[in-house]
Formats: C-alpha cells, structure tokens, sequence
C-alpha cells in the first residue's frame, strides 16, 4: 500500500469520525475500533493521532505481531 493510499485511508477515517462523533461514540471506543482497524488494515508499525481537543493515542505493532494502545482522554465539564 502506498503512502497516497495510507493518507486517503486516514482522511476517510476523519471523516467517518464525524459520523461517529454524532452518535457520541468515546475516545477509547473509537481508538480501539476505527483507529486499530486503520492500523491492522494498513500494516502500520506506529501511529500516534490527536484529536485537537486534549485526546491523544499511540498504537505500536509488538514483535509478537500484538498492538500495545495508549491513550488519554481529556473532558471539559
């Protein structure tokens, strides 16, 4: 897969985001299914995205072929 291929990939998951981010969907449930499909999908070895709103995640493929996620999640109240 193409670089060209892996950014449009990742501008379509923006915008499935929007979707998701109507039915309220929370970070962590939206990290480790849209965002660990992406990755699984595109053979990623390493992937950190930002939100722009405090929501940070890390994902990183482990010798053993498993991912170790990390995330952080921020709320205003």
């Amino acid at each position: 897969m193409s670089t060209n291929d892996k950014v449009q990939g990742l501008e379509d998951v923006v915008e499935e985001t929007t979707d998701i981010s109507e039915k309220k969907l929370n970070w962590a449930g939206f990290v480790e299914t849209t965002v660990v499909n992406f990755f699984v999908e595109c053979q990623l070895e390493k992937l950190s995205i930002e939100d722009g709103k405090g929501n940070k995640a890390k994902m990183v493929r482990q010798k053993d072929d498993t991912i170790k996620v990390e995330y952080t999640s921020t709320t205003t109240l």
